[in-house]
């Protein structure tokens, strides 16, 4: 009866300290999804597959259409030559010097 009633005990102790463990683990933020390389950016919104992304295949994407005219200083911003297209240069962050 002493086995049984240690080896009880010792379970819930077991449990209690692993879901302890996942508390203390970092959550993260729903929705929160990972970040599209260039290439996957262009493949996903290019409909017409010219190589490069319209001013209106990119309004046309979800996440555009939930805020239009943020998305259009977005694209504003990222079309360095103002030629209405968004290429994959374009779209690649640029590294920052050092200081």
């Amino acid at each position: 009866m002493k086995v049984i009633t240690s080896l009880l005990a010792i379970l819930a102790l077991s449990a209690v300290t692993s879901f302890a463990a996942e508390g203390d683990a970092p959550k993260k933020p729903a929705g929160d999804k990972p970040k599209l390389s260039p290439e996957e950016m262009i493949t996903k919104l290019d409909t017409d597959k010219d190589g490069k992304v319209s001013k209106a295949e990119f309004l046309a994407s979800p996440q555009a259409k939930k805020d239009e005219a943020k998305a259009t200083g977005r694209f504003g911003k990222m079309d360095k030559n103002s030629d209405g297209f968004l290429t994959k240069e374009e779209m690649t962050p640029k590294k920052k010097k050092d200081a």
